[in-house]
């Protein structure tokens, strides 16, 4: 990469575009809402159930204009999510206030394991255990989507849900490899622990990205 791109780069003015599309957001809060995604290139953070692996190598990934990625974005909606990779390796906040000029709604979905930079309408957080995520991101966060892999992810799930704010919204979502055997956990736990939502990665059942 040469000195220019790279200054770029650490700027946030251009950024290791992976992928962007227009679907469905399929989990969460704002699930069933039409949203243009873009995922960002670059993660560390390492989950080995992982479903975008190739998302971890930014060099793997073209660094984008992010005025051209604005541009691209704005011709399908208006609900932008910023995804990964983790997004908050990279600077957000050019391609954010970009976004937010053209009226757009940005959301991201981060382990927070590195610092909030962006302008957001909604954070969903993932806290991922290898890189717990900053005190500002717990405090900042819209929903906590804790992901269920094994059992002792329901302690890990507690845990995290003491950090966030009141109004952050609690969701536990099996990891799509484990559903069935996680799903039926989830549901007697939902039900003991009301404070918890059931999350589930709608997309893989309707077949979309």
């Amino acid at each position: 990469m040469d000195l220019k791109v790279q200054e770029l780069v650490e700027k946030g003015e251009m950024l290791p575009l992976m992928e962007e599309f227009y679907t469905i957001q399929g989990e969460g809060f704002h699930k069933g809402t039409a949203a243009y995604f873009i995922r960002i290139g670059g993660c560390d953070v390492g989950c080995h159930w992982c479903d975008v692996k190739e998302s971890w190598n930014a060099k793997l990934h073209p660094p984008t204009l992010a005025t051209k990625i604005v541009e691209n974005a704005k011709q399908y909606s208006d609900t932008i999510v910023i995804t990964g990779g983790e997004p908050l390796t990279w600077n957000m906040d050019f391609l954010t206030s970009k976004l937010k000029s053209e009226g757009m709604h940005t959301h991201i979905e981060t382990s927070g394991a590195y610092k909030l930079t962006g302008q957001w309408d909604w954070i969903c957080l993932s806290p991922k255990k290898m890189k717990l995520p900053t005190k500002e991101v717990y405090a900042k966060a819209n929903e906590l989507k804790m992901i269920i892999y094994n059992n002792d992810d329901f302690r890990f799930a507690e845990e995290q849900a003491e950090k966030v704010n009141d109004n952050c919204i609690l969701y536990l979502q099996p990891e799509w490899s484990k559903r069935d055997k996680m799903m039926p956990k989830i549901v007697d736990y939902v039900m003991e622990h009301p404070k918890w939502k059931v999350s589930l990665q709608t997309h893989k059942y309707l077949n979309i990205p």
